[in-house]
């Protein structure tokens, strides 16, 4: 299991690592700053750190020495030929390149740009191939005003390709690097839309989108409008229906049991909250067909807590889980959900963990 968990939050990165007597907090960095994402590097053992400045605009950091020191990189920016001549708004997410390509990572932003470095972060490639496709006037935002990419999952057996989802604009694949992209994702409904148009695969919300990682054909997607499995790597989607909520925006899935996965349920759209103020997590073995609503160590009133696309995280054992909130506590749970404990309640709003 995993003994080391980064947590961005809006005022820094908060690192916890597992002891004996438990969890403890272990460093700090950037206070005051939000950091918007974080990827640890299982190649290198390299963290990179994302901010938001505000003002100052987006950075880039990176610590090779366990986030004892971290050292400034370079700062994806759109070139000034770009249709709209945007800024970027947030760094949204952050993912390292698959096994073929040892020094890659990727950047998603808002507004939605996607950009792409061959070492480690010194420079960064505007990938102007899916800013350009056909049809991205319609994208309009969906949590933020703007558009933007909040899930990136490289194929692991194929170099060239590379899953993306973007609020609201759809799934999208590319199969030669980013040079040619293709809207994907049939099966889908959005229900917030005029009723002709609720199938349309570029007005989709998709959430949140993570991928199996022994079984990379079996994608699991929260919605705004629900839940949704794949088993064609996000060419089609088959609606999955949890007892009760199946609103929410996290979502994580078991990396060596195709058929477990974890939901975090609460009251859609302007509520943002959970129901009865009763926190639970959902849990299905079996692909779906059946789910349990995981309680044990949650708060079962008086709850407000709301989980972000980024704030649930699996380790690779499949058995650690952790999850933090709008409200800053920050859970834990050895035995996929079963029990959770609680590691800290007083920490700033969390917007996304990754073990590491």
């Amino acid at each position: 299991m995993s003994d080391r968990l980064l947590v961005s939050t809006r005022k820094g990165l908060i690192v916890f690592e597992r002891d004996g007597a438990g969890w403890r907090l272990a460093a700090t960095a950037f206070a005051g700053v939000a950091v918007t994402a974080t990827a640890a590097d299982p190649r290198d053992g390299a963290i990179y750190v994302a901010l938001k400045h505000g003002h100052f605009g987006p950075k880039v950091h990176r610590s090779d020495d366990g986030e004892r020191t971290f050292t400034e990189i370079g700062a994806p920016a759109f070139p000034q030929d770009a249709a709209g001549k945007p800024a970027v708004f947030q760094y949204w997410t952050l993912e390292t390149g698959g096994p073929h390509h040892p020094d890659r990572l990727w950047m998603g932003c808002i507004p939605a740009g996607l950009f792409r470095s061959e070492d480690r972060g010194a420079t960064w490639q505007f990938v102007e191939a899916l800013w350009n496709v056909p049809g991205r006037d319609k994208w309009f935002g969906g949590g933020y005003d703007d558009v933007g990419i909040h899930s990136l999952s490289p194929d692991p057996r194929d170099p060239g390709r590379l899953v993306l989802a973007i609020s609201c604009a759809g799934v999208w694949d590319t199969r030669d690097d980013g040079a040619s992209w293709s809207l994907i994702g049939k099966g889908q409904l959005a229900t917030f839309m005029p009723p002709d148009q609720q199938d349309k695969l570029d007005a989709q919300d998709p959430h949140r989108v993570v991928r199996c990682a022994v079984a990379p054909d079996t994608m699991w997607m929260q919605h705004h409008c629900g839940a949704y499995r794949s088993g064609d790597a996000g060419a089609t989607w088959t609606r999955i229906r949890p007892p009760g909520d199946d609103f929410g925006f996290a979502v994580a899935v078991h990396p060596r049991d195709p058929d477990t996965a974890w939901l975090v349920p609460a009251m859609k759209d302007e509520l943002r909250m959970p129901r009865d103020g009763a926190m639970y997590v959902h849990r299905t073995s079996d692909g779906g067909a059946s789910w349990q609503a995981l309680r044990q160590g949650l708060p079962q009133r008086d709850a407000f807590d709301l989980v972000y696309r980024h704030g649930l995280d699996v380790d690779d054992s499949g058995s650690r889980l952790a999850m933090g909130s709008t409200t800053g506590a920050l859970w834990v749970s050895d035995d996929g959900g079963d029990g959770w404990q609680l590691v800290n309640a007083h920490l700033p709003p969390i917007y996304a963990l990754r073990f590491g």
